[in-house]
């Protein structure tokens, strides 16, 4: 019985024949996980749809709502959202004027702010965070258990060595 073939076995087998010369076998990794990434965030922006957020305006509500509730400096706010200062600062910026965060003095630091979440930030990043991670376990339950943790590890250990490479 012939395992069922994905759009990427498509894309090998047309290397293949188009550059035999070259191994494409090995595109087979990178080119699912980018493949299996779009079709997550295709998915995450249908869920969050209903809820009125955008991808980026609830990466940024759910990483203020899991934080410290004082608020974070938006250097803080960048290293855990790996966006330059440019765009954390424009998206923090739409994010006041729709009155999901707002900025205060930070009171360690008088050159400084601090952004959190506002009551109407969080009334509408809770039940967003709540089916976030419930599309999350459903995700999770489309694999066998036994091939969840190994390829949660194999994930991990490649993102690690990834990001810790110098181009």
């Amino acid at each position: 019985m012939t395992p069922e073939r994905d759009f990427v076995d498509h894309l090998v087998a047309q290397w293949s024949e188009a550059r035999p010369d070259l191994d494409a076998e090995p595109m087979g990794v990178a080119a699912r996980i980018m493949r299996v990434g779009v079709l997550l965030e295709r998915r995450l922006a249908a869920l969050l749809e209903p809820h009125g957020l955008s991808i980026w305006e609830f990466d940024v509500l759910a990483t203020l709502r899991r934080n410290d509730p004082a608020g974070l400096p938006p250097k803080r706010l960048l290293q855990e959202m790996l966006l330059s200062s440019g765009a954390m600062t424009h998206r923090i910026d739409r994010l006041v004027a729709s009155g999901w965060v707002e900025r205060h003095p930070d009171p360690a630091d008088r050159r400084s702010v601090l952004v959190r979440l506002t009551d109407a930030g969080r009334a509408v990043v809770d039940p967003a965070v709540a089916d976030r991670l419930a599309d999350a376990r459903a995700v999770a339950d489309l694999l066998p258990p036994s091939q969840t943790a190994p390829m949660v590890e194999a994930l991990r250990r490649l993102a690690l060595t990834l990001q810790d490479e110098s181009w």
